[in-house]
């Protein structure tokens, strides 16, 4: 590998990872101007030869999301016509993912513009984790290396998590791949939280699939924005016998009424990334890091060797 050939740049939506990843790997976070005009129009410009350069844009497209989605798209045009030999789009949480198929009249597939926005803005290859929906990957005509959380979650739950009777829960039924994949790894049962949804933000849980009576439950989720699944589900699994109740969610963008139905204990635990800036608020909520995941992709992927082998985890 030949690390001069490596160049990191960040945009807004999240430094403190990509300052992370550097740290993790060794390797400088590069300088670059990314700031705003007084009238909101986005400014980019990279302060190093990156010429010939293999590079990396790390930048996650959270709220503000259409702000920073054109960050990232600017970012990589730069890029671009600074002559990079190679760009890629670090993208810890891909904004637009659940828009990935028409299922109403006259809507959008958000998720297949924003990737077509980023090919045609001169991205080589992206590396994301945790897509809502797997087949994203084939929106693009462009390499993308899809990494999962889980294996971050495992060593926390090998070190914090030790229950006989440990029950692997999906809040919905959208999420039984993940949650079973899950219960395999952790030697756990498994159950499914059948729910109905009201509009964006509310959620109705109707049924639980398994037994869960004195037992201590880990629901496992791809995304939450207002804990609305997550909290309806931890009411249901209570009333049906649980005895705690853990939630171990990829990317929490929480908003403020995600803090408000978190506050009344439903969830005794909230175990999440830092693939978004999240703020505690004095609830229980702990945020493991990815730098050293991300930052081995980025290794691996500079110096051509497989990323699937080492992040693959059974049951995806």
């Amino acid at each position: 590998m030949n690390e001069s050939r490596l160049k990191i740049f960040t945009g807004n939506s999240n430094r403190p990872l990509a300052e992370a990843i550097c740290k993790s790997i060794g390797v400088p976070l590069g300088e670059a101007t990314v700031t705003s005009f007084p009238d909101g129009e986005s400014f980019v410009k990279i302060n190093e030869n990156i010429r010939g350069a293999d590079v990396y844009l790390i930048q996650s497209t959270c709220p503000p999301t259409n702000h920073h989605l054109m960050e990232l798209l600017i970012m990589i045009d730069a890029a671009r016509r600074a002559s990079a030999a190679r760009i890629t789009a670090l993208i810890p949480f891909y904004g637009y993912a659940r828009q990935d198929r028409k299922d109403q009249p006259r809507v959008p597939i958000t998720a297949k513009l924003v990737a077509n926005l980023l090919v045609a803005a001169g991205a080589n290859r992206i590396l994301t984790m945790d897509l809502h929906s797997q087949q994203i990957q084939g929106f693009f005509d462009i390499p993308v290396d899809h990494l999962y959380a889980s294996p971050v979650f495992f060593k926390y739950f090998a070190e914090k998590i030790k229950s006989p009777t440990l029950v692997v829960c999906s809040p919905d039924v959208g999420g039984m791949k993940m949650a079973a994949a899950y219960a395999d790894e952790l030697g756990a049962g498994l159950g499914l939280v059948g729910k109905k949804r009201k509009n964006a933000t509310t959620v109705e849980a109707i049924n639980v699939v398994g037994d869960v009576k004195d037992c201590d439950v880990l629901l496992v989720d791809d995304i939450t924005e207002t804990a609305g699944t997550l909290t309806a589900a931890a009411r249901l699994l209570r009333e049906s016998g649980a005895r705690s109740v853990r939630a171990a969610v990829s990317h929490c963008v929480l908003n403020d009424t995600a803090y408000e139905r978190l506050s009344t204990g439903l969830i005794d635990e909230l175990i999440t990334t830092d693939s978004v800036p999240v703020t505690t608020r004095g609830l229980n909520i702990r945020v493991l890091s990815i730098a050293d995941l991300m930052g081995q992709a980025i290794l691996r992927i500079n110096s051509n060797e497989s990323v699937t082998s080492l992040f693959r985890v059974k049951g995806f």
